[in-house]
């Protein structure tokens, strides 16, 4: 269905009632002639991915208990199956926020991978590549940068929000393209004011001074990377003082939108991935850790759960709202599933075998679940789905070359997304 044109006017109207809306619109699963969005014969979200907006679980989300349910096995736990707005796609009954929007979704239940290791398995997630000690890949936010560019000539292109230990960063790419950490999304964006000893006269003197230290050295040697860290200082510079910096805070935000994405390490981060959004921003990704649940599973569950069914929720309303999620490609992912059978001490252990990942947005067809595992949730049944198929399913999604190799600094030739292929059944 192509997308129906609006004149002027009627597009002014049309957003100024979408707007009333924010938080609040009625995001439903596409029953019969019933859209997305709850109204009749909506227009089906299309286009290439502007932003990435990339939700990791780290610590390997238990799959069972969230979206691939199970019922009528003893693996199944105490999750419970809820149905969604989509017919035939069930969720687990701690998500019935995200059960609304399954019309929005793509859920991918048949994904595996080589290792239960948390660390190589994150890298692997995030790069497409095994990790080597010869080599550093470059996580997905440094190609997206490096390929599409910047929105905002002003502004970083690329974020991680919350933990970035081991994050891969830019890797071989230039340091430049490395993900800009903000370690507290409540906190924002820190040190980008000179501290009060320090006059912008004096600063600027020891700048200079530096500079005129560094020139020697610098004109030995004709490096990259050495120009890609002055030209990560000189923007660093641009910033301090700097309107822009308004963006990194959430505080900003009416009180009512700050609650409704809830006060917790993922809403909030959710909040300042919107706004990173509208300022530009190619890529955001939000780290939400916890999800290691050896012990007392349902315990720890409960509140994971809430608050990823309602950061996540209202994220896909408030984009939807401003007209940003046509543009702004959404996954949630994380390294590797849990066992489906219980241990000993109420909780799940490590399982690579599958595991379940969401696609939401821009470039995406949602309302579909792509591929199944078994009925115990153990090893995958339909259409598995490797590492390197999903990345290339998101880079494809955003419009970014798939097959275009780029060269280490050992040689080596890579891709965005590794050597897989995109899933044409989840593009848009």
């Amino acid at each position: 269905m192509s997308r129906p044109e609006f004149a002027p006017e009627e597009r002014r109207d049309f957003m100024k009632t979408i707007a009333k809306q924010t938080l609040g619109v009625s995001f439903a699963g596409s029953v019969a002639s019933q859209g997305l969005f709850g109204e009749a014969q909506a227009a089906p979200i299309v286009g290439k991915a502007k932003h990435i907006i990339y939700l990791f679980m780290d610590g390997a989300m238990t799959h069972l208990d969230t979206f691939d349910p199970k019922v009528g096995v003893e693996e199944a736990g105490e999750t419970k199956p809820i149905q969604t707005r989509v017919p035939g796609i069930q969720f687990g009954d701690r998500f019935p926020k995200l059960s609304y929007l399954a019309g929005a979704i793509a859920v991918v239940r048949s994904l595996s991978t080589e290792t239960g290791a948390h660390d190589k398995g994150k890298y692997l997630m995030r790069t497409s590549y095994k990790q080597l000690n010869s080599i550093q890949h470059p996580a997905m936010g440094a190609w997206m940068v490096s390929e599409a560019g910047r929105l905002n000539k002003d502004l970083p292109g690329n974020y991680v929000i919350g933990g970035s230990n081991r994050h891969p960063g830019a890797g071989f790419l230039p340091p430049s393209l490395s993900p800009v950490p903000i370690a507290n999304a409540s906190a924002g964006l820190q040190n980008t004011t000179l501290p009060k000893y320090l006059t912008p006269e004096y600063f600027n003197r020891r700048l200079i001074l530096a500079n005129k230290f560094d020139q020697s050295f610098q004109s030995r040697r004709n490096n990259t990377r050495i120009e890609a860290y002055n030209q990560l200082y000189g923007e660093a510079k641009r910033l301090i003082g700097s309107d822009h910096l308004k963006v990194f805070n959430i505080k900003d935000e009416p009180q009512a939108i700050q609650d409704a994405y809830g006060n917790n390490q993922l809403g909030q981060a959710c909040l300042l991935a919107r706004r990173l959004v509208q300022s530009g921003a190619r890529f955001i990704e939000v780290n939400y850790g916890g999800w290691d649940m050896h012990q007392d599973l349902y315990t720890k569950l409960d509140e994971r759960a809430a608050n990823v069914d309602n950061a996540v929720g209202n994220l896909l309303r408030d984009l939807h709202s401003k007209g940003l999620l046509d543009e702004t490609l959404i996954v949630l992912t994380t390294e590797f599933g849990r066992k489906p059978k219980m241990n000993v001490n109420g909780g799940r252990d490590h399982h690579p075998g599958a595991f379940s990942s969401l696609l939401m947005g821009a470039g995406i067809k949602g309302g579909q679940v792509y591929g199944e595992s078994d009925k115990q949730g153990f090893s995958v049944a339909k259409d598995h789905v490797s590492v390197s198929e999903f990345n290339k399913t998101i880079a494809a999604a955003a419009g970014l070359p798939l097959e275009e190799e780029r060269f280490a600094p050992n040689g080596r030739p890579f891709k965005i997304g590794g050597d897989g292929d995109p899933i044409k059944a989840l593009l848009a």
